[in-house]
């Protein structure tokens, strides 16, 4: 199996996950879910997907997306997908999911979402 399908960096107030592969699929999606469970477990409630690279979502990927949705809501935190790409930001939109999740089209805008979320928490 290849390595590299994503990478996930701890910042200061969320996680990183960042999608280096072209695809999120049932290749993927099995392992980034259990990374998501992980993460949650570790106290994580602020998660942050960089969906940059990525030109393809299957059903499966979309499951990842909605696990961790509700990972992040369950925690009280927050979850952001950002950089959409035009076909998966179509599937997203036909799924009618675009009403449920946070979609930003940047990273700084993800974590202007996470902040604006902290601060009405505190």
């Amino acid at each position: 199996m290849p390595e590299n399908r994503f990478k996930i960096e701890k910042k200061e107030t969320y996680t990183l996950i960042t999608i280096e592969n072209e695809k999120l699929d049932a290749i993927i999606a099995p392992v980034l879910k259990s990374e998501l469970v992980l993460i949650a477990g570790n106290g994580e409630k602020n998660i942050v997907i960089d969906m940059e690279k990525v030109k393809y979502c299957d059903s499966s990927g979309l499951s990842t997306i909605l696990v961790a949705n509700r990972l992040s809501k369950n925690a009280k935190g927050v979850f952001a997908l950002s950089q959409l790409q035009t076909a998966v930001m179509r599937l997203i939109s036909i799924s009618q999911l675009d009403t449920v999740l946070n979609i930003t089209d940047n990273i700084t805008e993800a974590e202007k979402l996470i902040q604006k979320n902290t601060d009405s928490n505190e």
